[in-house]
């Protein structure tokens, strides 16, 4: 019996655990939709309007679960509408696998229709890449890029192949079928094909020495106003036991990057907030004038330190990252330990004492409790009162409760999601932070739904990113996707126009969007998804409940709030 490399490809997949694969299809990758169809009972395929999309699904799911998010374009623009979805979970640190179609060999280099060089255009935005030339490597190459994609800092990777190796076919000499006992049904064992040592290596994460946690140890015991810096890897990692066990140990206050909200719970007495140029007053104070600030899987953004040579200047620094090139890239550390979060924070807790905080911080936590700025609490209103975002994002949060999976897009909507919505420990946010990917959110909610598909799913987006990506409710409307959609629509690019304010005398060129449309209630309604439009507190809560019986009965819902421009 011959197997073709479609078929190699789609049992490989299955093998290594795939249950899902965002996708849309195109001349060169037919062969593997036909495999696919075949084989629909073991691996889902969910049909995306745009390859943007579909990479953005793969990185919401892969966000959601912790699991590795797959996706599937054609060539030539098929391959390169994945980029942006690329780069995005490049720079945030997302396990994404996406496979790309080509014309043949014998085509390549030839400005063929529909050639492009993929493997060329995503080299600095993947962790590797890979085109297949013989399809008897093409499951090998498969299982590596499930490796490289999770191992260590994980990231994307992507694997192109021509559409000739696609259809070349391996008899049973060169692979002879075997008992699969972890992929059900499946009559091709691919897993037992052998894997180097170099590709073995690769699975290891970096280990820490010994030398490294005495320093961070010394320095903390020698700290009197320390904080703690937590950014994604606290989230990638499963941290979030231990980050909390640090912070109450030393009773350290803690400030979060935007990829690190959900990794220690908004409510806790430490917490600080957000941080760096978006962030709260008592975070930036706090890491003005700490005398040992603790980065936590975070990579010290622009956005957090601003101006490098004014970053925490009082402070020592010690920075814990699973990814070795991190350490000293952006701020020079005094003490740094490279390895796994949640192992390294579980060792370092266990190496201080117990009083590790004693009298030293008392004043310390004073400081922080005078640095805390409470923003006025607002009655629950009355009839008529204006939208105001806070308003908004708490009432969501009351109605979907804790367990919910928050998504945005991105700009200013994004910034008051992470200050305003009350996250608990765990709670997952999914948001471009590193790329900043106007139009990330519809897929990534879609693709965070079908992942978790008894879980609250809600996107908060604004007006100018829900424009590039609105045409994914009929995503959610085919595969029955009960997701909120609350759209902020200020008639701006309002972050935009908010830096236009302040530092171009407010010149608001080409970032307002009123008069432009569209009717956003009337275009939900085009894809089928019930819509209501609100611009106030009563009519907010009145669509919100209803929002809330619609979700239930398994349908997607859509909530325009209308806010004023100039928040």
């Amino acid at each position: 019996m011959k197997y073709s490399g479609a078929r190699i490809l789609v049992e490989s997949l299955i093998q290594n655990n795939v249950d899902t694969i965002f996708g849309y299809p195109g001349g060169a990758v037919l062969d593997i939709y036909e495999e696919l169809s075949k084989c629909k009972d073991r691996i889902k395929h969910i049909l995306v309007s745009h390859e943007q999309h579909a990479a953005h699904a793969a990185d919401g799911y892969a966000r959601s679960t912790g699991r590795i998010g797959v996706c599937l374009a054609t060539s030539g623009p098929g391959a390169t509408n994945l980029v942006t979805g690329i780069a995005t979970a490049f720079v945030d640190s997302v396990p994404v696998v996406a496979i790309t179609g080509n014309v043949g060999l014998p085509l390549l280099g030839k400005d063929s229709f529909q050639e492009v060089d993929i493997t060329g255009i995503t080299m600095p935005i993947v962790k590797h890449n890979w085109i297949v030339e013989d399809v008897r490597d093409l499951a090998d190459i498969v299982n590596e890029a499930f490796i490289v994609a999770q191992a260590g800092r994980p990231g994307p990777v992507l694997i192109d192949i021509p559409k000739d190796v696609i259809g070349a076919e391996l008899d049973s000499l060169s692979a002879e079928p075997q008992p699969n006992p972890q992929g059900e049904g499946s009559p091709l064992d691919l897993r037992g094909l052998a894997r180097s040592k170099d590709e073995n290596e690769r699975a290891k994460r970096e280990t820490y020495k010994e030398e490294e946690l005495e320093k961070a140890v010394e320095l903390i015991k020698n700290s009197k106003r320390p904080v703690l810096y937590v950014g994604g890897g606290a989230v990638r990692s499963g941290a979030n036991a231990e980050v909390k066990k640090l912070a109450e140990l030393l009773s350290a206050p803690v400030a979060l990057s935007l990829m690190g909200m959900g990794a220690f719970s908004s409510e806790h007495p430490l917490c600080l907030g957000l941080t760096g140029m978006h962030g709260t007053t008592a975070s930036n104070k706090a890491v003005k004038k700490c005398d040992l600030l603790i980065a936590l899987g975070a990579r010290f953004s622009d956005r957090v330190t601003g101006n490098d040579e004014r970053f925490a200047k009082n402070a020592k620094i010690i920075h814990i990252d699973i990814d070795p090139a991190e350490i000293n890239k952006n701020i020079n550390t005094d003490a740094f330990i490279i390895g796994d979060l949640k192992e390294v924070l579980g060792r370092l807790v266990k190496e201080l004492p117990a009083n590790a905080s004693a009298n030293a911080y008392a004043k310390w936590s004073s400081e922080i409790a005078a640095f805390k700025t409470k923003a006025p609490d607002r009655k629950q209103s009355a009839a008529g009162k204006k939208l105001l975002p806070r308003f908004i994002i708490q009432e969501t949060a009351k109605t979907l409760g804790e367990n919910s999976i928050v998504v945005t897009d991105v700009g200013q909507h994004q910034i008051w999601t992470a200050q305003y919505y009350p996250f608990k420990t765990g709670q997952k946010f999914l948001s471009s932070g590193g790329m900043g990917t106007m139009g990330f959110g519809l897929g990534a909610a879609a693709g965070a739904k079908i992942a978790n598909p008894k879980v609250p799913v809600v996107l908060f987006t604004g007006d100018g990113s829900f424009k590039m990506n609105n045409t994914e409710m009929a995503t959610l409307v085919k595969y029955k996707l009960p997701v909120l959609v609350i759209v902020f629509n200020n008639r701006a690019l309002g972050m935009l126009r908010q830096w236009q304010k302040l530092s171009y005398k407010s010149n608001y060129f080409e970032t307002d969007l009123s008069g432009s449309g569209p009717d956003f209630v009337k275009l939900a309604a085009a894809y089928n998804v019930p819509a209501f439009s609100a611009a106030n507190e009563k009519s907010f809560i009145i669509a919100l409940e209803q929002a809330k019986q619609l979700l239930t009965s398994g349908k997607p819902v859509l909530i325009e709030t209308v806010i004023n421009n100039m928040l």
